[in-house]
C-alpha cells in the first residue's frame, strides 16, 4: 500500500537559496531561558513557533548544545535520502533511546542496521502481511465487545489502543501472548519519561546520579529485561523455532552464531525495539483519529457508512482494504496532523551543506515531520482537518518530502504496512458500531515523547453508531 501520494495543494513556489555565508537565523542568546523552558514543557511549540518567526532553516543555541532545525522538504530530501550515511541517529534522543532500546534496529548504524534490516526484513513481506488481517479482526472484535459493555461510559481510548496494538503485535511479529506481561506498560512508561529527560536536560545529569527517576528508569529496564526472558525462555523451552514470526527467525538466525553473548545482546535489542516501536505508532495514529472523529461527526459519519456499505456484519478482510478508501484517507490525514513520529534528529558525520546553510561535522540536524506536515507553502489549511486532501483524484503532493509520516529513504518504517492494516480495519470495525464524544473538559493535548501521545489519555463517552 501506497501512502501520502495526494494531496489538495496550493502552488509552491520555493525561494531561491541563501547566499552560503549567510548568517543562520534563530533565536537571539537572551531568548535561551524560554527555548529551554519550551523544550522541557512543550517541544512541538519550539519547533512550530521557530518555523513561524525564522522560516525553514533555524540554529537554536542553547548553551553546549546548538540544534540546527530544517523544515523544507528538500532538506528532508537531503538528509534522510540523498546523503543518509552522513546522517546517523543523533541528539541526546538517540543516546538515551540506545540505554532503552540498546543496538536494535531504531538506534543502530552501518552494517549492524543493514544486517538486522535483512533480519527482520521477511517478517514485513506483504504476503505475510495480508495473513495477519484474521488477527487485527480478532483482536478488534475483543475491542467491539469491551466497547458493548461500556457503551454510555466514558472510556480511556487511549489506553484501549495501546492494549489492542500490543495484543497485535505479540500475535503476529512474536506468535506470543504478551497479555501475562503485565509490567511492560509502565515499564515502557517509565523508560519513555526517561529519555526525554535526557533529551531535555542535554545529558547533563548522568545516569548514576541517585535521582528519584533514574531508579525509575533502572526498575524498569530490569522489568523488561525480564519480559525478554521470559518470551525467550517461553520459546526455546517449548522447541517452537519453525515459524516465520520474528522471534523464531531471531532464535533461528542465532545457532550460526560463534558468539553466543553477542547474539543473545541483538536478540535482546530486537525484541524490546519491536515491543516498543511496534506498538505505540499504531496506538498513537487510532487515538489521535478517534479524537478527529471525534470532533467532526460528518467524517464520522462516512466512515460509519463506508464500514457497513463494505462489512456489513463480517469481519473484515485483507482484501477489504482498497474498499474502505476514506477510512484509509482519515489515517491518513491523522498522520499528517498528528505523526506518530514527530521528530527525526540526527548528527553529520562529515561537513556538509543543507540549503545553501553550512553543517558542521558534528551538527545535531532535526527534521520534523509534524512541522513539515503543517508546512503552509505546501498544505492548504494546514491545521484543518480535510481527509479529502487524499482522495485518489485529488491532485498530486507538490513535494514528495512534505509527507513522511513512516519516515524516507533507507531507514523508512519496515513496518508501515502492517501499521496501515492495523490501523485502517480497526477503525472501520470501530465506526460500524460506535461513535464518541469528548468527555474532558479540553480538547486532548500531544506530548511530543518517543511517539507523538496523547497527554494524560483519552476520554471519550461511548455510543452506539
Amino acid at each position: 500500500m501506497t501512502v501520502g501520494n495526494r494531496a489538495d495543494q496550493a502552488p509552491h513556489h520555493p525561494s531561491p537559496p541563501p547566499a552560503r555565508r549567510q548568517p543562520y537565523p534563530g533565536p537571539p542568546p537572551w531568548a535561551v531561558p524560554g527555548l529551554l523552558r519550551k523544550l522541557w514543557t512543550d517541544r512541538l511549540s519550539l519547533l512550530s513557533d521557530a518555523a513561524d518567526e525564522y522560516g525553514d532553516v533555524v540554529r537554536f543555541a542553547m548553551g553546549p548544545k546548538t540544534i540546527y532545525f530544517f523544515n523544507h522538504p528538500d532538506h528532508a530530501k537531503h538528509v534522510l535520502s540523498d546523503n543518509p550515511a552522513n546522517y546517523h541517529k543523533g541528539m541526546g534522543l538517540a543516546e538515551a533511546r540506545r540505554r532503552i532500546l540498546g543496538d536494535g534496529l531504531l538506534t543502530s548504524e552501518g552494517e549492524t542496521w543493514r544486517h538486522q534490516r535483512r533480519v527482520i526484513s521477511p517478517a514485513f513481506r506483504r504476503e505475510r502481511i495480508a495473513g495477519f488481517a484474521g488477527v487485527v479482526a480478532d483482536a478488534g472484535a475483543h475491542l467491539t465487545q469491551r466497547l458493548e459493555a461500556q457503551t454510555g461510559n466514558v472510556v480511556d481510548l487511549a489506553a484501549e489502543m495501546t492494549s489492542l496494538t500490543m495484543d497485535v503485535l505479540g500475535k503476529t511479529l512474536l506468535d506470543a501472548d504478551l497479555s501475562p506481561l503485565t509490567d511492560l506498560g509502565p515499564a515502557f512508561e517509565a523508560a519513555q519519561e526517561q529519555a526525554m529527560f535526557e533529551m531535555v536536560t542535554l545529558g547533563a545529569l548522568p545516569l548514576w546520579l541517585p535521582l528519584p527517576r533514574h531508579r525509575r528508569f533502572r526498575t524498569a529496564r530490569r522489568q523488561i529485561e525480564d519480559a525478554v526472558q521470559t518470551l525467550v525462555s517461553t520459546r526455546e523451552d517449548s522447541a517452537d523455532t519453525a515459524g516465520s514470526d520474528m522471534l523464531s527467525v531471531l532464535l533461528r538466525t542465532g545457532r550460526d552464531e560463534q558468539n553466543a553473548g553477542a547474539h543473545r545482546r541483538e536478540l535482546r535489542d530486537q525484541i524490546v525495539t519491536m515491543l516498543l516501536a511496534g506498538h505505540e505508532t499504531t496506538a498513537s495514529t487510532l487515538s489521535w483519529a478517534w479524537y478527529l472523529l471525534s470532533s467532526h461527526p460528518e467524517a464520522a459519519e462516512r466512515v460509519h457508512a463506508e464500514a457497513v456499505a463494505v462489512l456489513g456484519d463480517r469481519a473484515p478482510g485483507y482484501a477489504d482494504l482498497a474498499s474502505l478508501p476514506y477510512t484509509t484517507m482519515v489515517i491518513q490525514e491523522t498522520m499528517r496532523l498528528y505523526p506518530p513520529v514527530w521528530g527525526l534528529p540526527r548528527r553529520a558525520l562529515a561537513a556538509d551543506e543543507i540549503g545553501g546553510y553550512p553543517v558542521p561535522a558534528g551538527a545535531d540536524v532535526m527534521i520534523s515531520p509534524y512541522t513539515l506536515h503543517r508546512h503552509p507553502g505546501f498544505w492548504p489549511e494546514p491545521d484543518q482537518f480535510r481527509p479529502e486532501r487524499f482522495a485518489a483524484d485529488a491532485p498530486a503532493l507538490a513535494h514528495r518530502y512534505a509527507y513522511i509520516p513512516f519516515g524516507a529513504g533507507p531507514r523508512v518504517c519496515v513496518g508501515s504496512h502492517l501499521g496501515m492494516l492495523e490501523a485502517t480495519l480497526v477503525a472501520a470495525m470501530v465506526a460500524r458500531r460506535f461513535r464518541f464524544e469528548l468527555a474532558g473538559p479540553a480538547d486532548p493535548q500531544p506530548e511530543a515523547m518517543l511517539s507523538l501521545r496523547v497527554r494524560g489519555g483519552l476520554p471519550l463517552r461511548v455510543l452506539p453508531a
